[in-house]
């Protein structure tokens, strides 16, 4: 295998091309948590479910971005850190 970029950005230690992957605890539980946000639309759940939600985006992308297992992995990870602060910021 050559060390080019691409192999850099998008391979694995095993070589294998890792774009995505079964889904983690923490992004599971911000997917169910911002389901449920349609549902729950207001009041004191909407606002416990949006605060669970924005912790389990922030784990998952401090994990992607320190843990990920090519540099497409952390750039996600980073890439969604900053705009779930931008979001929150606006």
């Amino acid at each position: 295998m050559t060390d080019n970029w691409f192999d850099r950005f998008f391979r694995d230690k095993d070589g294998n091309i890792v774009i995505g992957q079964l889904p983690n605890p923490p992004l599971l539980v911000w997917a169910i948590a911002s389901v449920l946000q349609l549902v729950f639309k207001t009041g004191a759940i909407y606002t416990g479910l949006d605060i669970i939600a924005l912790i389990a985006i922030v784990i998952w992308a401090l994990a992607e971005l320190f843990q990920g297992v090519n540099y497409f992995r952390r750039s996600l990870g980073l890439i969604v850190l900053i705009a779930t602060i931008a979001s929150r910021l606006s």
